[in-house]
């Protein structure tokens, strides 16, 4: 998968992205919080409700829109089925912004949500001042993206995506499978899947078989089991 830089700016301080509502200055942030898990959204709940620029309002992960919001904070899936109903569906000027806020931290699954159309990520571990400073962000009309994560999807920016040969011969790969055997199990040469190997070190930045799997296991590339089998 390959992503437009343009579309999204990495850097936590700074954003553009616009659209949707923007806060204005002295107002209150109105704050959904419709996190799937119970415990993660009282948490939620306690945190920023104390805040005095802010407006808590609880809701279930199944609520599909949020009439007023400022902000919705939601879960992986919770902010990609979000995404894709408001993709579907015909509404006002007043768009709220999107914060994910999960466990999930691979590459792979924070570019899906980017892509996807959300506001914000930010990991179940961040510090407080973190999660106050991404709401007030995304109030502002601006994105965020921790650091961290920031300089996880940043590198990958700058290496190109794989084509789908090449992500045939790396599920092969994270399977332990020889290149006679990738060879067999695709129809081409040895020779032509020792050239796609080769991209695939390059792409990733891999210096070995195993360390290819590793690194495409990180970035979510390859199931979570693969790299157990080296």
């Amino acid at each position: 998968m390959r992503l437009d830089t343009r579309t999204w700016n990495p850097s936590p301080a700074h954003g553009s992205g616009n659209t949707g509502a923007v806060v204005p200055q002295g107002a209150k942030i109105h704050l959904v919080i419709a996190h799937s898990d119970a415990i993660v959204r009282a948490g939620l709940a306690a945190l920023l409700g104390a805040e005095g620029d802010m407006q808590v309002t609880m809701a279930g992960p199944d609520a599909d829109f949020h009439p007023g919001a400022d902000v919705i904070i939601v879960d992986h899936r919770g902010g990609l089925e979000h995404m894709r109903r408001c993709a579907n569906a015909h509404h006002g000027e007043h768009t709220a912004r999107v914060l994910i806020v999960t466990q999930l931290d691979r590459e792979w699954e924070v570019r899906t949500a980017m892509m996807a159309g959300v506001h914000g990520y930010l990991l179940q571990n961040a510090d407080p001042e973190q999660l106050l400073t991404a709401v007030r962000t995304l109030s502002r009309g601006m994105r965020y993206l921790s650091a961290d994560l920031s300089r996880c999807v940043a590198d990958s920016f700058t290496r190109i995506g794989l084509t789908s040969r090449e992500t045939d011969v790396l599920q092969l790969l994270a399977q332990g499978q020889c290149n006679k055997s990738i060879a067999r199990e695709l129809g081409i040469g040895v020779g032509t899947v020792k050239t796609h190997v080769k991209g695939l070190f390059d792409k990733l930045g891999a210096t070995a078989r195993t360390h290819a799997v590793v690194l495409a296991t990180r970035r979510g590339l390859v199931g979570d089991g693969a790299a157990s089998q080296h």
